[in-house]
C-alpha cells in the first residue's frame, strides 16, 4: 500500500465577510504535496497564495473542502487540536524575522521549546544544535542588532527548526535581503530540504522560486498551473 501524500487540498474555498460584502479568496483549490518536496508558491497580490498558506499552516480554516495532513482531516479538528498540530509538525519563517530585539540568538531559538514547557537544559541543547545546523553557533550570544540581515534570517530558520518539524513554511523569506544574502538563504533551505524537511515557500521572486523542485502558480483564487522538476541549472550552479 502506497504512503499517503503529506498534504492534500481538495476543493478548498475560503470566503471572507458575508452578504454583499463577501469576498471569495479561494474558489476550489486542489493541491497535493508529497513528503520531501520543496514547493514555491507564486502569484500576484490577491491570487489566494497567502490565504492558502495560512490554511496549510493551520492559522486559518477553509470555508469548505478537505484538508488532509498526514492523512488527518484537519478541517474537522478543534482549535486546540490544530494548535497542537501546528506546534508539533510545522515551523514558520517570516519576511520580517520576528526576533526579540534584546534577546540573544540562542534565547530566540529556544522560544518554541519554552512554550512547550521543556527543561532549560533540553532547550539549550536543542537550540545549539539548531544554530549549528544553520552555521551560527559561534553567534549564539549575539543579539539581533549585532547580526546582519542574513544572519537574523538564519536565526529565524533555526528557531523554526528547533522543534524538528516535518514542514517548514516560509513567507517571503528573502523579501528583506539583498541578492547575495537571498541566495545564501535559498542555499540553506535547499540543504535543509535535502535532509528530508518539506519546504513550502511563498515568494514574488522568480529567481528564488527556481531553487524549488515544484512551483505552484496561483491566480484568481485557483491553482493556475504547477511546474514540477523545474529547478533551473542557474539555481543549481549557484547552490554548489
Amino acid at each position: 500500500m502506497s504512503e499517503a501524500p503529506l498534504i492534500e487540498l481538495e476543493g478548498i474555498t475560503k470566503t471572507f465577510g458575508e452578504g454583499a460584502a463577501a469576498f471569495q479568496a479561494l474558489k476550489g483549490v486542489n493541491l497535493t504535496i508529497e513528503r520531501g518536496d520543496f514547493v514555491a508558491v507564486m502569484g500576484p497580490s490577491g491570487s489566494g497564495k497567502s490565504t492558502t498558506m495560512n490554511i496549510l499552516g493551520c492559522l486559518d480554516v477553509p470555508t469548505s473542502g478537505r484538508f488532509r495532513f498526514r492523512g488527518v482531516e484537519v478541517q474537522d479538528l478543534s482549535r486546540d487540536q490544530r494548535s497542537l498540530l501546528r506546534r508539533r509538525y510545522l515551523g514558520f519563517v517570516f519576511q520580517g524575522f520576528n526576533l526579540l530585539a534584546r534577546t540573544s540568538a540562542l534565547e530566540n531559538v529556544e522560544l518554541p521549546l519554552l512554550y512547550r514547557g521543556e527543561s532549560k537544559r533540553m532547550r539549550r541543547e536543542a537550540a545549539e544544535r539548531s544554530l549549528d545546523l544553520v552555521g551560527l553557533l559561534r553567534w549564539a550570544d549575539h543579539t539581533p542588532a549585532e547580526l546582519s540581515g542574513g544572519q537574523q534570517q538564519r536565526v529565524a530558520i533555526a528557531r523554526a527548526l528547533v522543534t524538528d518539524p516535518d514542514v517548514l513554511l516560509a513567507d517571503e523569506p528573502t523579501g528583506n535581503l539583498d541578492t547575495e544574502r537571498s541566495v545564501e538563504i535559498m542555499e540553506l533551505l535547499t540543504e535543509l530540504n535535502a535532509r528530508g524537511i518539506t519546504v513550502l515557500m511563498v515568494t514574488h521572486e522568480a529567481e528564488m522560486a527556481e531553487f524549488a523542485k515544484t512551483i505552484v502558480h496561483f491566480r484568481d483564487g485557483l491553482v493556475e498551473r504547477i511546474d514540477r522538476g523545474s529547478r533551473s541549472a542557474h539555481a543549481m550552479q549557484e547552490s554548489v
